[in-house]
């Protein structure tokens, strides 16, 4: 027996608890860090490389299943492994070639045999015992001659090699494995005949095979004899069409038969990981009871725990969330508080009061996707499990199916028949008594019944065999928790009526109108409600009353609240009223504050100077120059030079001698501006600086202005706003 094996024969023995595929070894080898043990792992000889790994890297049931009886008995019992059968083939091997294969390992053996008996060298006891095996003198199975009836020395050579390099899958041959599906059914038309009959198949399981055979000559009889070719008979197409739906059983069993294939060959996984002890996790789900109650039909509720599996059942009429509620009530009150529950996404599960809950009691919901109910598989299951043990011995039991109903239905025509009265379904049963059933059913019988899922124990020793502490709630608490809201959003506006629900005015304490609150009925007090400050139901407000449901005098009732609502308003503004009785507060108030912050932020503020423009009238400058006489700002002359004097005297004669002639021109504005004198001084600044002569007049100007305070004003504004100051 091969003792060294590459991950690829490790994949193809399909060995238990090990990966089927070549990758799925090479990471469990990484992941077990089968490297550190050099001894056992090698590189692999011949063409391609790879990595040998020896069969005591293999887990223990793995080794076992291929070692067989030898497993325990190590190395040094592998000779006699030479008569053995051969390990598992792999799972694309023909019959014919496993067959071959073993065969080969039986004729192998029997040499092995015969060369240590005889003491010759290998080519002469090869030659040898092929020659012996021809004439019949070699001891090997019936079968084994019936399959291999003569042999070569050069064959056996070949096989001999083979298994000594441990390549064994050489010596599995299917000589008929090369023209096997190369037929017309399978490969004319790139394998449409086959895809078509398979199609009608899966469309009816209950066609036979001369139907399906029909079919496909309607279909393709024409293209096969337009291309040379021929159907074969309906004998010949049956057994293909057989093999074609071994091949494709799990595809057709998902097509024809989701639920069956869900419940047979989907990969499925285990939450025990999710629930490492008790109340870690529980899973919940409804269906209609198949029993019948006089009160119309109703649904069972079932909370299981995972790690226990023990169950907890709630009737209930209608599928709500109300009974999604009590059943977490129930249960809770039974084992304590759980870390994580599982549904599905019904609408009773995803309501908003369910997911309130689950948020107050600070449970971790988990649900599963849509049309996925494997993914809550232990659940489903024992639903199942009431529905065939607890729910058949009910009264008005009425069947799981069609099939059964029928069969129930039919025992009335039969009584009838023979003149006896007979309720057909028997239903006697009432909602409470069914409820009572259940209980006793799933505490007395279900929980002190073996369950393979948890080693053969019961739900009841399972759950007592824990050591883990539960968390309890009290009661009283959790009933608060529960109360439901009066509608979808359960939020109200308080009103000068009180709150309004369902045609009736509740009167709050202590809450004023205008105020927004949160309401939860009380399941034992329909006269009262309680409400919050929001639906977390951190912070109670209080309650309100209707006096009629309460056996309360509404008057009496009206007059407390009026009283209560004026005591809160007074100590509201009491502080307030103190302030006017003090004149802290009077009608001037907001006026002496806005006129002080008004200064205030004014005291603070520069303004940029705006661009602007100098309006100038006779009459204002009229105003400007006796402003400035009345400052004594008025421009004074200097005193002139010795120089200023002569051209002084020079012009004043010239301007004797020669008069100026008359002008038309008349002056509109009598008074010139400071702007205007500035620019008048520049000028006759650019003519001096040019060497141009001026008049006595204009000398006199010139020299009286240079000194003057209106010049120093205008100085700055000039140098920094230059012609824009001057306008």
């Amino acid at each position: 027996m091969k003792l060294w094996l590459t991950s690829s024969e490790i994949a193809d023995l399909a060995l238990p608890g090990m990966p089927t595929s070549r990758k799925g070894v090479i990471d469990l080898a990484e992941r077990e860090d089968w490297s550190r043990f050099s001894e056992l792992c090698r590189p692999r000889e011949g063409r391609g490389g790879g990595q040998e790994y020896h069969v005591r890297l293999l887990p223990v049931v793995a080794r076992n299943a291929y070692l067989g009886p030898q497993a325990g008995q190590g190395e040094a019992s592998a000779p006699a492994a030479e008569m053995q059968a051969a390990p598992p083939p792999a799972p694309s091997s023909t019959r014919a070639a496993t067959l071959q294969l073993d065969a080969r390992l039986a004729i192998l053996g029997a040499l092995r045999a015969f060369m240590r008996g005889g003491g010759m060298k290998q080519t002469l006891a090869i030659s040898t015992f092929a020659g012996l095996y021809n004439l019949g003198k070699v001891e090997v199975p019936a079968w084994a001659r019936a399959v291999v009836g003569r042999l070569s020395p050069r064959t056996l050579h070949r096989w001999f090699s083979a298994d000594r390099e441990g390549e064994v899958n050489r010596l599995a041959v299917d000589r008929g494995a090369g023209r096997r599906g190369q037929g017309v059914l399978d490969a004319a038309f790139d394998g449409e005949i086959k895809h078509f009959a398979i199609a009608v198949h899966s469309l009816n399981d209950l066609y036979t095979s001369r139907h399906i055979y029909d079919a496909v000559k309607g279909e393709f009889d024409a293209r096969v004899a337009a291309a040379g070719l021929e159907l074969p008979g309906l004998r010949g197409f049956e057994k293909r069409l057989n093999a074609w739906k071994a091949e494709h059983a799990a595809g057709l069993l998902k097509m024809m038969d989701p639920d069956g294939y869900r419940s047979k060959m989907r990969a499925s996984g285990s939450y025990a990981h999710l629930a490492p002890h008790l109340n870690a996790l529980w899973q919940i789900d409804a269906s209609p009871v198949d029993a019948m109650c006089v009160d119309g039909r109703h649904s069972i509720y079932v909370c299981i725990d995972y790690w226990s599996r023990r169950i907890i059942l709630f009737a209930s009429k209608t599928p709500r969330s109300e009974a999604v509620q009590l059943l977490m009530r129930k249960a809770i009150l039974a084992w304590g508080v759980p870390d994580a529950v599982k549904t599905d996404n019904g609408s009773d599960f995803v309501a908003r009061a369910t997911v309130r809950l689950f948020a107050r009691m600070q449970i971790e919901p988990i649900r599963s996707d849509a049309f996925s109910p494997w993914q809550k598989g232990v659940v489903e299951r024992n639903i199942r499990t009431f529905q065939t043990d607890c729910a058949r011995m009910l009264p008005g039991f009425v069947g799981h199916n069609v099939a059964q109903r029928k069969k129930i239905e039919g025992r009335k025509a039969f009584s009838q028949r023979l003149g006896q009265e007979n309720d057909t379904f028997n239903v006697t049963l009432t909602g409470e008594a069914l409820q009572t059933i259940c209980d006793h059913w799933a505490a007395d019988i279900y929980a002190h019944h073996e369950h393979g899922g948890i080693g053969r124990m019961t739900p009841f020793a399972k759950a007592a065999s824990s050591t883990r502490p539960i968390r309890t709630v009290d009661a009283d608490a959790l009933a608060v928790l529960l109360m439901q809201a009066p509608d979808s959003q359960g939020y109200r506006t308080v009103g000068k009526n009180g709150i309004k629900i369902g045609g009736f005015h509740y009167q709050p304490m202590g809450i004023l109108p205008g105020e927004r609150v949160f309401v939860m009925l009380d399941p034992a007090d329909k006269g009262t409600i309680w409400l919050f400050a929001d639906e977390s139901l951190d912070r109670p407000l209080g309650r309100a009353v209707n006096g009629e449901l309460a056996g309360i005098d509404p008057a009496e009732l009206l007059a407390q609240r009026k009283a209560l609502q004026t005591r809160i308003v007074d100590e509201q503004m009491a502080e307030a009223k103190a302030m006017l009785r003090s004149k802290r507060v009077t009608d001037r108030t907001v006026l002496e504050h806005r006129m002080a912050q008004a200064a205030a932020q004014a005291g603070n503020l520069v303004p940029f100077p705006p661009r602007s423009e100098i309006h100038a009238t006779p009459a204002l400058d009229a105003g400007i120059e006796v402003a400035a006489m009345r400052r004594g700002d008025a421009p004074k002359a200097r005193p002139l030079s010795e120089a200023e004097q002569r051209i002084m005297a020079e012009l004043e004669a010239a301007s004797v001698t020669a008069a100026p002639a008359p002008s038309n021109v008349r002056r509109l504005r009598q008074h010139e501006t400071a702007q205007q004198r500035y620019r008048r001084w520049l000028e006759l600044h650019e003519r001096m600086e040019a060497g141009q002569p001026i008049t006595p007049d204009e000398a006199a100007f010139y020299g009286g202005f240079a000194g003057s305070s209106e010049k120093r004003s205008l100085d700055p504004l000039y140098q920094e706003f230059g012609e824009a100051a001057l306008r």
